[in-house]
């Protein structure tokens, strides 16, 4: 009695230790932006990255090659804060740039941005408005080491 008893409790502990196929629920896609909305979250999510990583003069980011409304967008909102901004891949020999990474899901009618360095990851979901976006999450901030 005892031995089945145990197996029951073993299965029903194991039986909670199940893997999501997918990483994001079913409804999330990739989204298309307005020229306002990927400015609007541009804007902000630029600022949250300058709190983060190094000084402007001093620190330069290599982002992907991308002509999407949300590339175009993060790039100038950098440039705004004073970053230079590598697109092509080039730089010299002496300068280490930030590569960043970014991406803009679409969730539940909101937005989700993630910009992602070696040393951080920031999120954060917006709802689309006709002006722009308005933040709906608080900042995710993710440091590595």
């Amino acid at each position: 009695m005892g031995k089945l008893q145990l197996t029951l409790i073993a299965a029903t502990l194991l039986s909670g230790c199940q893997t999501v196929e997918k990483a994001l629920p079913a409804g999330s896609a990739p989204v298309s932006l307005s020229g306002p909305t990927a400015s609007a979250i541009a804007v902000d999510m630029a600022s949250r990255l300058a709190d983060q990583i190094g000084p402007a003069g001093t620190t330069t980011i290599r982002m992907k090659n991308d002509s999407s409304e949300f590339a175009t967008a993060l790039e100038a909102a950098l440039k705004g804060w004073g970053y230079t901004v590598i697109i092509d891949g080039k730089t010299a020999k002496d300068v280490q740039p930030v590569e960043l990474a970014y991406a803009i899901d679409g969730i539940d009618g909101q937005v989700l941005a993630r910009l992602t360095t070696s040393s951080i990851a920031l999120g954060r979901a917006y709802t689309p408005t006709a002006a722009g976006a308005t933040p709906s999450s608080p900042l995710s901030i993710m440091q590595r080491n």
